[in-house]
This record gives structure tokens, sequence and C-alpha cells, in this order.
């Protein structure tokens, strides 16, 4: 089971479920893939709720490395999630959330995977979180 504390998330991707960290090591793959001079600049990046495709395979490829699973960006590229392009973002949302923090009932929420809708996004106490597909 993922520690949220730890900024862990479970996900199910090719049918399997994977356990997910973005640690200082993912962060700093991060930083350097998207040019950025730090954390918070990343953190920045995806709170204008804007996520390409391209970034949810880096994002989800940093987090499987930092969790300890030995995988390219090519090979993420080639996954499937449920629900699709709406499972990916919910899978990048979750990440996201757990490693820079959101209110302790948004990350609650998104602690265990969703079945994804054509709207990944949830009402859950009427905040409204910073990253794609959150609330």
């Amino acid at each position: 089971m993922a520690n949220l504390h730890r900024g862990e998330i479970d996900a199910v991707l090719d049918g399997q479920p994977l356990r997910l960290c973005l640690t200082l090591g993912a962060l700093a793959e991060l930083e350097s893939t998207f040019g950025n001079d730090d954390m918070l600049a990343v953190a920045e990046r995806f709170s204008r709720g804007r996520l390409s495709a391209r970034d949810a395979v880096r994002i989800i490829g940093a987090g499987l490395r930092g969790a300890g699973h030995q995988v390219t960006d090519d090979a993420v590229a080639r996954m499937r999630a449920e629900g699709g392009a709406a499972g990916f973002v919910d899978i990048v949302s979750r990440l996201l959330s757990a490693t820079f923090g959101a209110s302790d009932d948004v990350a609650m929420a998104k602690a265990e995977p969703s079945p994804a809708s054509p709207s990944v996004s949830r009402e859950v106490d009427g905040s409204s979180g910073p990253f794609p597909g959150g609330t």
C-alpha cells in the first residue's frame, strides 16, 4: 500500500499495479528535463492546469524510476492506463499532489486509483487543487 506521507501512490499500468514516487532524484530529473531551476518551478509549471502527453510520460516515468522500477520513458509511452488519457492525467495529478502536497481531504480522496471518467476533475470539498485533473 502506498504511503502518501512519503509521496507514494499506487497506479495500474498495463494491467499491473505499480508504485510511483517522485524522490529527490526523480525531481532533479524533472528539473533537468523541463529546464527548470528548482522544484518550485516544476510545481508551478503544472499548477497552470496544462499537461501534454509528453509531460505525462516524463512525470510517470520519473515516478516509476523513483519507486525503483527500471523503465524508460519510451516504455512508459507504450503503456496503457485504465481510462485511457484521462487515466494518465489522474495518475499524474495524484502523484504531483502526493509529492508537493494538497489539503488532507483532497490527498486522501486521490490516494486510491479511481475509475476514470470523461471529466477527471472531482469535487471533494469545494476547493480546487493546483494540478491538472485535480480539484
